[in-house]
Parts: structure tokens; C-alpha cells; sequence
């Protein structure tokens, strides 16, 4: 189906809060020693000047500017932090794979020594997506707004851009030369499967040859056990799916005396996966939208450690229990001498007139936010996410993308998702204002992620003179 434009909207700018929070991006970076590079530092923080109420912790406010200079400056990309069995995994890589055009050079430079967090959505009428609507069998009907009657185009014209500094263009089969031979996979809630979708179909747009990538798990596979990987046979890497929402294991009480069982969540147990994902290469967490009093039970008799189920506990610091949990786990658990553990931050929703369940809406929207006033306050689960990544000794690379999806309500499915997506329970014109179109805003995530790949193989192959 064609893309039809239609005139601009004109939809006021919505307030979700009277504050005038700065949202500046806790960037939390250490560099990526993604295939043998040597391990990012820990780099920033995050600070808010948006109050908090009883109920939500208040976030740090020390702030430093993601740079990659600064950390590259660091540790050293020669070939000696190399090890000779790591050093072979290039050996393949032809003299052409090695090269890069030298305006992408001037891009990495200047990348070098920005914040790619910190930037506005700039209006570009030539902007094309990194793949086209339609052209990806892979897309969940509910990210597929298009599939599902969305007709105008313009939430795609428009391009992140940091302060000081220029994004590299997503290139797929760069992209697949640094993956190859290596698998990645995404851990957690929807939101990082609207990434993950997102990274597939860019992926597969670059190949000529779109058969050479095949599902190795079928939907049910995925349906069941929440597990969902795509291949790449010319490169030899996968792309993967682990549903994990909380990141700790849901579990089932036994009543007692005919009292039928129950679900509490466990805050001092990593959830289960028959998938293995902990010596992926690189690993791509994020949970946040389901740490609230409506999926957790407004705290009431749902959350577990040991044997002990709590009467009451706040949501708040249930999740800090987690994080302690998932964080305990990946430094006694993943190997950052191979692994690259990277942490997505909390996407905006924008619903306007109540809530996802009770007549909140965002359809009709057809552009981004562009006065920093009516952005939200920044989301207290991100503060507690930064503080246990800062006690972390494994290398956690923190993808900010709060404050530049807080900018886009124009790209939400809205009423063209999944038909009786909510319908079904109960629920009747729910509108999603949470996820996002596909090819939509997760591009510009994966586009970030391929920037700093791309930086880090390229500051290795110049240091290891390749």
C-alpha cells in the first residue's frame, strides 16, 4: 500500500507536567570493545530538575556528556589488548570491509567528542527510512501501522540530530561485517522488541539476497517460551529475543487448603531462559514500563524473596531489588572480556486524557514536540536503573533514548495497531501511545547503536593498523 501524505495537523502540544525539567541525559557510557575492543569507562549520570512526589525516588543530578574521546582516551585500542585467538576473528575481513568513505571518517571524529543523546529531531523532507514500510515480512502487526490503515508519512521525515555532532548513516552490510560470526540478543519487555524488530528488518534491507536470513524459532516457539531469534547465514549471526519484562522470574504460590495458587515475582532470582543468552556477544536489556502498581498488583502480596512474600512494598523499591539482582547476576555471570553488555533506557509514552486503560489517546498527532517546556519529568525508574549500573564492575553501556522519544508523539501506533489487540480484554478503542510504528523512532535507537559499533571497530582497526 502507498504511503499517502496528507496536510500537517494541527494539534497542540500536550503538558504532561507544569514543571520545566531540563531532562538532561544521565549518559552512562563506557566504550564498546565490541569483537576485541577494549572496555568503555563509565562516563556520566543523569540530572533532573523536575520534583518528585512520596512515591518516586529522586534522581542524581551530576551530569557528564556522552564522549567517546574521552573515554577512548582511556584505554588504549592497540593490538597488545588484544589476545592472538581474539586477533584471528578478523582474518576474514577483506581490505574493502576495512575501509570507510571519508565523510563517514569525518562523522566518527566529530561523534568522537559529542553527546549523541543530547539533540532535537530535525525536519528533513529527503529523509528516507533505513528500510520501507511494507517491506519487511517480520514486523508484529501491532508495531505495523501502516499494515493496519496509518497513511501519512511525515513522523518519518524527520531525523535525531545531536548538538555538535552528526550521526553516521545506518549502513546494513557494515553493520553485518561488525556482527559477524557473533549473535545479540535483546532481554527484555515490548518496548525492546520494537528495537529488536527494528534491527532485523534494517539488517535484512541491506541483503540482496533477502533468503539468506531464516527464522530459527517459529512464532509458537516464541509464543510459548518467550524466546524468538533470525540468522544471517552469509555473516554467521543471529539477532535474538528474550521476553523478560522484569528481568526476575514471575513465579507460582501454592495455596494452601484449596486456595488456588498465585503469582508473585521473585526480586532475588534473574529469570529463567532456555536460550543461554549469557555469553551472547552482546547483550541489550531494558525493563521499566511494566514497573507499575497496575501489572504488579499494586504491591500487594506480589512480591517474593526467599520465602517470604511481601504484604506491601512499594513498586520503587521493588524494582531497585531487581536491578540489584540482574546486576549481581551479569557480574558474576557474563564475561566482559567477551560480552558487551548495553542497557536501553525508558521509552516516552504520550497519552493524553488518561491512561492506556482509561481513555488516554495520542492519535491525531502529527509532530514532534519541539518546546523543551512540555517535555515529562525524567521517569524515577531510569534514576534507579543509573545508580545500580554506576555499582556495577561489569562495563554496562547505557543507551539514553528518554529525553529524544519524549519529543515524538507523532509516532505511536495509536489506533492503527494490531487489530483487538486490547479488544479482547475487555477494553474497547484502546489507543498505543507506548510502542512505535514500524519503521518509525526504534530506527534512530538502532542508528545510535551502529554509530557507536562503528566508532569503536574503526578506532580498533586504525590502532591495530589493519
Amino acid at each position: 500500500m502507498a504511503c499517502l501524505k496528507k496536510p500537517l495537523l494541527n494539534s497542540s502540544e500536550h503538558q504532561r507536567t507544569l514543571q520545566h525539567p531540563l531532562l538532561r541525559p544521565r549518559t552512562h557510557i563506557l566504550t564498546v570493545p565490541f569483537f576485541l575492543l577494549s572496555l568503555f569507562l563509565l562516563s556520566a549520570s543523569y540530572s533532573t530538575n523536575s520534583s518528585n512526589d512520596n512515591n518516586t525516588p529522586s534522581v542524581p543530578s551530576p551530569r557528564f556528556p556522552f564522549s567517546l574521546s574521552r573515554v577512548l582516551a582511556r584505554v588504549p585500542f592497540t593490538s597488545d589488548t588484544v589476545s592472538e585467538s581474539q586477533s584471528n576473528t578478523f582474518s576474514s575481513v577483506t581490505a574493502a570491509e576495512r575501509m570507510l568513505g571519508s565523510s563517514a571518517n569525518r562523522d566518527l571524529q566529530d561523534l568522537d567528542s559529542c553527546d549523541i543523546f543530547d539533540g532535537s529531531w530535525i525536519q528533513d523532507d529527503s529523509h528516507e527510512p533505513i528500510y520501507q514500510h511494507g517491506s519487511c515480512p517480520f514486523l508484529d502487526d501491532a508495531f505495523n501501522c501502516f499494515k493496519n490503515g496509518r497513511s501519512d508519512c511525515e513522523f518519518l521525515k524527520y531525523s535525531w540530530k545531536p548538538h555538535g555532532c552528526q550521526i553516521p548513516r545506518f549502513d546494513g552490510l557494515k553493520m553485518l561485517h561488525i556482527l559477524r560470526g557473533k549473535r545479540v540478543v535483546f532481554v527484555g519487555d515490548s518496548l525492546n522488541r520494537n528495537m529488536w524488530q527494528s534491527l532485523v528488518c534494517a539488517l535484512r534491507a541491506s541483503l540482496k539476497d533477502k533468503s539468506r536470513i531464516y527464522e530459527v524459532s517459529g512464532r509458537r516457539e516464541f509464543r510459548i517460551q518467550g524466546f524468538f531469534s533470525f540468522k544471517f547465514k552469509d555473516y554467521g549471526c543471529s539477532i535474538d529475543f528474550v521476553k523478560s519484562p522484569f528481568l526476575v522470574q514471575e513465579w507460582k504460590v501454592l495455596g494452601n487448603d484449596g486456595v488456588p495458587p498465585r503469582d508473585t515475582l521473585r526480586l532475588d532470582m534473574i529469570q529463567a531462559s532456555k536460550s543461554q543468552y549469557y555469553n551472547a556477544d552482546i547483550i541489550i536489556f531494558n525493563t521499566g514500563h511494566w514497573w507499575n502498581h497496575d501489572k504488579t498488583k499494586n504491591g500487594k502480596n506480589y512480591f517474593q524473596e526467599g520465602d517470604h512474600v511481601y504484604e506491601r512494598l512499594e513498586v520503587s523499591e521493588a524494582l531497585k531489588k531487581a536491578l540489584k539482582t540482574w546486576a549481581k547476576w551479569v557480574d558474576s555471570t557474563v564475561d566482559s572480556t567477551r560480552t558487551r553488555v548495553f542497557f536501553t533506557g525508558f521509552s516516552a509514552s504520550h497519552y493524553r486524557g488518561g491512561q492506556w486503560n482509561s481513555g488516554g489517546k495520542c492519535d491525531g498527532e502529527r509532530r514532534p514536540i519541539t518546546n523543551e517546556s512540555y517535555l515529562a519529568a525524567y521517569p524515577w525508574t531510569m534514576g534507579i536503573v543509573e545508580d545500580v549500573i554506576a555499582e556495577m564492575k561489569t562495563p554496562v553501556l547505557y543507551l539514553n533514548i528518554t529525553k529524544m522519544t519524549d519529543y515524538r508523539k507523532d509516532g505511536h501506533p495509536s489506533i492503527y495497531r494490531e487489530p483487538s489487540f486490547y479488544e479482547n480484554k475487555g477494553y474497547r478503542m484502546v489507543q498505543d501511545c507506548s510502542h512505535w510504528c514500524l519503521p518509525g523512532i526504534p530506527d534512530s535507537w538502532n542508528e545510535i547503536l551502529y554509530s557507536i559499533l562503528l566508532t569503536a571497530h574503526t578506532n580498533f582497526m586504525a590502532s591495530a593498523n589493519y
